[in-house]
């Protein structure tokens, strides 16, 4: 979903990683994998590809099953002629995965248009951006005393041991679960970080609570449609987005997930995976992939299966495990159901406020944890392919918005915010996992060479993290294929990378 862009709250935050159980490999020694399933082309499933085909090389099949659309929730729909983001919309600029793909796809930067933010209670503003960055500190010191600057350390901390994982991989280490990828970066401070929630870490950090109800959750509800009793792990993830280093692909951000599969010359199936078994083939194992297309119904065998789509069966996910025993009877938790309203119209800002909208400064509006707001943001949104001369409507002129709100709005609540308009098109995301603090971590190997990429989300979602996870298990299927298990849930990676240097 799209991410809160406030420049004065905090810096950064970047990617985050994932996998699993260690087990002992099944095939022959020596030989090669001849093909690899990667069930979901999202931004996870994709990179997956991507970076199987780096390790595994160029002779392995690697087959990617779809039964929507490529890029998942990286979405865009169609407003007079041109197309804006209603999925996963900003990128931060520490996402070094998400740069590299961009690089190596010849794809482009989407150009910034500038736009202040406010914050909104339900009665008036009580937060607003200014063009003058040096008031803008000066109001959070008046109203907040030191409470950003409190968070911002804390989020450069998390951040400074978090882009850890970028070094480790590049030296080609591997994680066999969420936790324990969480304690070679940060320690129990990091595995502690996904029980606890974010208000209480804040309020210990001497954030104050003023401070946390104004600022930290209207973040929370913009960029997780959730409250700040989330998980402080999750919390940083948000926070990390809270801030103008950002950035966003030309032509939308869906086009990496296209791009990836064409380097990795993937073969895309359009089918939905029914049911996963293990098929026995001499000393080694195999899976078997049942499938239905538009045309009736197949079944193909794999020698490793990377699973890049949620299974909760609360997403819709119907898919089956046959002849085995996977680490869990049902997955727990359920995802978040979010709203994305693309409208075309005008803005009510008298709703805001501001009865003469030429006097309307803001592009995106926040709003606090209040019972009787029926909407978590509203925000100008600018096209995916952005021309040299392009300038963001004025709220006197007719312009598209998009509206993030737990439920589908009806006419009453659009006529709210808007005095009139030309087109709604209303899209519902189950975009990220419900948060609690009490949750437990998805595995990520569910059986020999079988592997589950989107327990990361339940750590912190993100198109980065979604990266980093799939360039993980891409290393861990490598590893665990050609027995290195040297490579993998290494302690004290720190002080070995520098041995090794």
């Amino acid at each position: 979903m799209r991410r809160f862009r406030f420049s004065i709250f905090v810096p950064l935050l970047a990617a985050w990683s994932i996998v699993g159980e260690p087990e002992t490999p099944t095939h022959v020694d020596g030989a090669p994998p001849s093909k690899i399933a990667v069930v979901g082309a999202g931004i996870g499933g994709s990179a997956t590809a991507h970076f199987l085909r780096q390790h595994f090389g160029p002779e392995v099949q690697v087959d990617v099953y779809e039964k929507g659309e490529v890029g998942g929730r990286l979405a865009t729909v169609t407003v007079n002629h041109n197309d804006y983001e209603s999925g996963g919309s900003i990128i931060h600029s520490l996402n070094l995965h998400m740069q590299e793909f961009v690089k190596q796809l010849g794809l482009k930067y989407r150009r910034n248009v500038a736009g202040k933010t406010a914050v909104f209670n339900g009665e008036e503003m009580i937060l607003e951006e200014t063009d003058w960055y040096l008031l803008d500190l000066f109001r959070l010191w008046w109203r907040y005393g030191i409470s950003f600057i409190r968070l911002q350390m804390w989020v450069e901390e998390i951040m400074e041991k978090f882009m850890r994982i970028y070094k480790y991989q590049a030296h080609g280490y591997a994680f066999s679960s969420v936790e324990e990828l969480l304690d070679s970066l940060g320690g129990s401070g990091f595995i502690n970080m996904t029980k606890r929630p974010l208000s209480d870490s804040l309020l210990e950090l001497g954030v104050s609570q003023r401070f946390i109800d104004e600022v930290i959750a209207p973040i929370m509800r913009v960029n997780y449609g959730q409250n700040v009793s989330i998980p402080a792990f999750v919390g940083a993830v948000s926070l990390a987005g809270a801030q103008n280093n950002l950035w966003a692909v030309e032509g939308g951000n869906k086009m990496v997930c296209s791009g990836l599969l064409k380097m990795a010359n993937a073969n895309l199936l359009q089918a939905q995976v029914n049911s996963i078994s293990p098929v026995p083939s001499g000393d080694a194992l195999e899976y078997q992939l049942n499938f239905t297309t538009a045309t009736g119904t197949g079944s193909e065998l794999y020698n490793i299966v990377v699973l890049a789509t949620p299974l909760q069966a609360s997403i819709g996910s119907e898919l089956q495990f046959q002849g085995f025993t996977t680490p869990f009877d049902q997955l727990p938790g359920s995802y978040h159901s979010t709203v994305a309203t693309i409208v075309h119209g005008y803005l009510n800002t008298s709703f805001f406020g501001f009865p003469d909208p030429r006097l309307f400064p803001f592009a995106s509006v926040l709003t606090t944890d209040t019972p009787s707001l029926f909407f978590n943001s509203v925000a100008s949104v600018c096209p995916v392919n952005i021309s040299a001369g392009f300038r963001r409507k004025q709220p006197q002129e007719a312009g598209v918005y998009k509206v993030f709100s737990p439920q589908t709005l009806d006419k009453p609540e659009l006529k709210t915010l808007f005095k009139s308009y030309y087109s709604v098109q209303v899209t519902e995301w189950q975009a990220y996992p419900h948060y609690g603090s009490n949750q437990r971590l998805p595995p990520v190997e569910l059986h020999p060479n079988l592997y589950y990429l989107n327990g990361i989300e339940w750590a912190g979602s993100a198109m980065e993290m979604s990266s980093v996870a799939a360039k993980n298990i891409a290393l861990l299927a490598y590893h665990r294929w050609n027995r290195q298990m040297e490579m993998v849930d290494q302690k004290d990676l720190m002080h070995r990378i520098k041995t090794e240097l």
